[in-house]
């Protein structure tokens, strides 16, 4: 028995990747474009395990897919693989265009192919598992209820739309191919692996290096926040027992203002790793334009899946910043490689104007 994951050299799709061979003996093949978030060195534990077998490409590559398919006849896909970054997708579109609707356009086609080919048993157990965010949602207002599944889609930036387009996609080959899909669509992600550019690794890796520490606008977009650990094990949850068609929210019931998540932060390093100055990690905040069309507010009602699937997180916020910080801490030259100079560059590029 095999997984074909997609995206499985990224922050999610690694530690689920990793995940998965602590707990199973099921084969999984990992594809995964390298590009600047993808990073082997994620999956360094893997090495030598005949279990994991890593493929450099591209989920838009047809040729590619269908060969993958045909030698490793997988028995469910798990769809990682996304450019993710909302400053990113400001400053260059087109790359999400391209790998979040063109590509997975290309998947689904090469998967339907794959599917229909199969005998009556494989194509009734066979699982096409579609990872989005909740940002395809849009935005709420403070007094708003939570996004639930019924929740129509409003995105609000090209990332978003992006990701909006590729679950219409999924939901619409269900509909009129009959393939065996789910979608989760989950909320704001922390832990380890995470690339510099999100929020909290951005915040902890300019704290020990003695840089500001930006926040956006006045700091009150409130995120709900879910440890990456427990989105592994809701997507397991789903991939085992999940109703064909349908859409689950994951989310970790932890409504936090990003100012709030940074002063926290600041109070872990104060305490872990506390500066030579002896002053306080919050001294380096510092306010910064906010970015175009920054949505207020993202909630997840994460209720769906704990009734009809018994899913629920096990890490609170308290538990889970604290392992990733120690996990930083702990993994400071993993940090440096992925610091490169192209992220300084980056960095530079989105921060530096809104100063």
């Amino acid at each position: 028995m095999t997984l074909l994951v997609t995206g499985g050299a990224g922050f999610i799709g690694a530690n689920f990747v990793l995940d998965w061979r602590a707990t199973s003996d099921e084969t999984v093949v990992n594809l995964d474009k390298l590009t600047y978030a993808g990073n082997l060195e994620n999956l360094a534990t893997l090495k030598g395990d005949n279990r994991h077998v890593f493929i450099q490409g591209d989920i838009g590559d047809g040729a590619l897919i269908d060969r993958l398919l045909a030698e490793h006849r997988p028995r469910a896909i798990i769809n990682f693989a996304a450019e993710s970054h909302v400053d990113r997708s400001i400053h260059g579109p087109e790359d999400f265009i391209q790998t979040n609707i063109v590509g997975t356009f290309r998947l689904l086609e090469s998967v339907r192919a794959y599917w229909n080919a199969q005998g009556e048993a494989d194509r009734a157990a066979f699982r096409f598992l579609h990872v989005s965010t909740d940002e395809v949602y849009g935005s709420l207002s403070p007094t708003d209820p939570a996004f639930s599944e019924t929740n129509r889609y409003e995105p609000n930036s090209p990332y978003s739309a992006s990701k909006a387009a590729s679950d219409h996609l999924v939901r619409a080959y269900h509909h009129t191919y009959g393939l065996p899909v789910l979608t989760t669509n989950c909320s704001n992600n922390y832990g380890p692996y995470q690339f510099p550019e999100k929020l909290i690794p951005l915040v902890l890796h300019n704290a020990l290096k003695g840089k500001p520490l930006p926040i956006y606008g006045d700091g009150q977009q409130v995120r709900d926040w879910l440890y990456v650990g427990d989105h592994c094990a809701a997507i397991r949850r789903v991939l085992e027992a999940g109703q064909l068609g349908e859409t689950y929210n994951v989310g970790g019931w932890n409504e936090k203002p990003n100012l709030d998540v940074v002063h926290t932060l600041c109070a872990i390093l104060d305490e872990l790793s506390p500066r030579a100055d002896g002053e306080p990690y919050k001294s380096q905040i510092t306010y910064v334009k906010d970015r175009p069309g920054h949505d207020r507010r993202y909630a997840i009602d994460a209720g769906k899946i704990e009734r009809e699937l018994g899913w629920k997180p096990a890490e609170t916020f308290d538990t889970g910043i604290r392992k990733t910080v120690e996990w930083y801490l702990a993994n400071a030259e993993w940090v440096e490689h992925v610091t490169s100079g192209t992220y300084r560059q980056w960095t530079d590029k989105n921060y530096g104007a809104r100063a």
